[in-house]
């Protein structure tokens, strides 16, 4: 272990972090927020940070993992915080409809509190206004469906953003490295560099970074002809092109094109492309207000009767049945193929 930093050297009034969580929020956000915090406060040999647990009635909070945790109080329009983390996952949709807690958001704001959204934390935020004109950094699995729902807001597949007194961040791993690069702008790179240390990290990501960056994609995990038609397909999903157009544009004959899906994918082209476009349908439906045939249209299905039937044989219910983004939801698997 390394050396406690000598107290004198942060010497500061703590900063008052206050940590929202949601019903069903990820119990790994939670762990990477405070973690940091904690390791910052040990080795600075003083309370650099404080922080509260907050829920919007004061009662304990269900994780998506099934643990509960206690808080401290509930959301008060009264108080303000220096930093406010919107802890979120799961049915985001039921918490954007919840007039107090945007309120609320808006009033710290106001306040002129720094706001966070860790994982649909952002949405929250995104929903209350206070995202507008802002960057934030959506996780790849919501990104078209915040898109579609909140314009205003710079929606990006990147790992997380600080921007002024905005932070956001897709989740998962990428919580520390916004804690850490947080922590280095509020207090003291050394500081941060050193907890980086303390937590086996390397070099800290920078917020830019792709989500998948290290990690073969869908696409690129195939041979070059297929990857290319792969990519026109996720180009032109609302308007799909016919199986015959894309093999002339990618040099192939159809059937040329077929033996070569079949051999990446393990799908025929037009299976694997009606695939793509079930996952668009599966993200609008369960991630905005769109109706049925309105996803159906935008997911390129010319025919309602067809998107349904297709939906329910991929994912075991109609479209209708599929709006919210729940734990027990159905998911959508995403097509990686074989190796080539």
């Amino acid at each position: 272990m390394a050396s406690v930093a000598p107290p004198s050297r942060f010497r500061r009034e703590p900063l008052r972090v206050g940590l929202l969580l949601l019903p069903s929020f990820p119990g790994l956000g939670l762990a990477a927020v405070v973690e940091p915090l904690a390791i910052a406060n040990w080795l600075g040999g003083e309370a650099l940070f404080e922080w509260q647990l907050l829920s919007l009635d004061g009662e304990p909070v269900t994780a998506s993992n099934g643990l509960t945790s206690v808080v401290h109080e509930a959301i008060d329009p009264e108080r303000s915080w220096d930093a406010c983390f919107v802890i979120a996952s799961f049915d985001v949709h039921k918490h954007a409809r919840n007039r107090p807690l945007k309120s609320w958001l808006r009033r710290q704001a106001a306040f002129g509190t720094t706001l966070a959204g860790i994982e649909t934390g952002t949405e929250l935020l995104a929903a209350a206004g206070v995202l507008d004109g802002f960057p934030a950094a959506v996780h790849w699995d919501n990104l078209q469906g915040f898109q579609e729902s909140y314009p205003k807001v710079q929606a990006r597949a990147q790992l997380y953003t600080l921007d002024r007194q905005r932070l956001t961040c897709a989740g998962a791993s990428a919580i520390l490295d916004l804690m850490l690069g947080w922590i280095a702008q509020r207090v003291d790179a050394d500081l941060s560099r050193e907890i980086a240390m303390h937590l086996l990290l390397g070099e800290t990501r920078e917020p830019g970074a792709h989500q998948l960056q290290g990690r073969q994609s869908d696409a690129h995990a195939h041979g070059g002809k297929v990857r290319r038609a792969i990519a026109l397909m996720e180009q032109a999903l609302e308007e799909p092109l016919e199986c015959d157009a894309i093999a002339e544009r990618v040099g192939l004959s159809r059937r040329q094109l077929e033996r070569q899906f079949k051999q990446h994918t393990g799908l025929s082209p037009l299976k694997y492309y009606i695939v793509l476009r079930l996952g668009r349908a599966h993200s609008l439906l369960q991630q905005t207000r769109l109706s049925v045939a309105q996803v159906a249209a935008s997911s390129g299905f010319g025919s309602l009767e067809h998107f349904s039937r297709a939906y329910r044989a991929h994912f075991g219910c109609p479209p209708s049945a599929d709006r919210t983004q729940t734990y027990t939801a159905p998911v959508m698997r995403q097509p990686l193929g074989r190796d080539s």
